[in-house]
């Protein structure tokens, strides 16, 4: 008899996503595992990815909406709820009668886990909640009440109240623990081995401010002397791909990078926006980053995420202000002076 299998549950981003398959390559080999996502593209092209390295088990899609006190986000949620629900209990049950154990269901937060959490009480199926962010938002606060443990990678979430959280470490994958040299990891990119390295990165879904700030810092600073790694998600590659070559600049230009832990390995700076996952990869590296946190979240979890790196040194947080010219006054200083002078980053 195998041991219980396990569903994670989360999607929308892959900061839901990548932690839950990092848990579950730790995972004893025979463990059945099945993944829960958002009908939104992204998490499938992550999840199939992963499937394709063998990495993951089967998944599946619902159309779960996001949690929101105004009255057309209620709706949105209340009009799938039901159908999220029902399609989850099948996937227990299907576990459950192929593998003679009742599954263990993780929530990985955000709003894909909460109807997959009222599966699994419907089920009587434990559930164990992974709160990512500094800040528990709507949705895991939700299911910290009726978790039957509750996890969190920051300091305890001072909501709800009541609730005892186990705090645990930053989650990244295993290929953080055995990084290539940052000589390898340049050369994996196609850029030169020993020339200093920027990584920019907003996250798995790419942001459009942070591609729009460092095409204008490299349109008014060439000759750097400096190749960049960039995640772009949705934008063009090829307009950012022309700005670093008027630059001066070798580039890798990705909508996504598959590599990351190599990307993180080959940089000597980062721009990057704050998710849990960005940050724990910071944390994991050492790689000296400047954030720009998502402005546009009510909690403002992402500087909330970023704040101890900030403290210790590690990294310089500063307010995504949406306009790209804006945001190049505030950064450019501050950008400039990190990329010459290296006693800079590694204070």
């Amino acid at each position: 008899m195998t041991g219980r299998p396990v569903i994670f549950a989360g999607g929308g981003t892959g900061g839901h996503i990548l932690p839950g398959l990092a848990i579950a390559e730790r995972l004893p080999p025979e463990t059945r595992t099945h993944f829960i996502c958002s009908d939104r593209p992204l998490d499938a092209e992550l999840l199939r990815r992963a499937v394709v390295a063998g990495d993951s088990d089967p998944f599946t899609a619902i159309p779960a909406r996001p949690f929101g006190l105004r009255p057309r986000a209620a709706l949105r949620l209340a009009s799938t709820w039901g159908a999220c629900v029902r399609t989850v209990r099948g996937v227990i049950r299907t576990l459950h009668t192929e593998t003679n154990q009742p599954p263990v269901l993780v929530a990985m937060g955000g709003f894909v886990s909460a109807p997959a959490v009222r599966a699994a009480m419907s089920e009587r199926c434990p559930v164990v909640l992974v709160n990512l962010d500094a800040a528990a938002g709507l949705a895991n606060r939700w299911i910290a009440r009726r978790a039957t443990r509750c996890y969190a990678v920051a300091a305890a979430p001072p909501r709800p109240r009541g609730v005892s959280w186990r705090l645990i470490n930053p989650i990244v994958r295993g290929g953080f623990s055995d990084l290539p040299a940052p000589a390898e990891a340049r050369a994996r990119f196609g850029l030169d081995p020993d020339a200093p390295t920027l990584l920019v990165t907003g996250g798995s879904q790419g942001a459009r401010t942070i591609n729009a700030l460092l095409g204008a810092f490299f349109s008014a600073t060439p000759g750097t002397g400096w190749q960049v790694i960039h995640q772009c998600g949705r934008d063009d590659p090829g307009d950012l791909r022309a700005v670093y070559a008027q630059a001066g600049c070798a580039s890798h230009v990705e909508p996504f990078i598959d590599d990351m832990p190599a990307a993180w390995s080959a940089a000597d700076l980062a721009v990057s926006r704050a998710g849990a996952g960005s940050v724990a990869e910071v944390w994991a590296t050492g790689t000296p980053t400047i954030f720009l946190p998502y402005p546009h979240h009510a909690d403002g979890h992402q500087r909330l995420n970023a704040l101890p790196l900030e403290r210790a040194g590690g990294a310089v947080i500063f307010d995504d202000l949406i306009d790209p010219e804006r945001n190049l006054a505030a950064v450019s200083p501050t950008l400039r002076a990190l990329l010459d002078d290296p006693k800079r980053r590694q204070a």
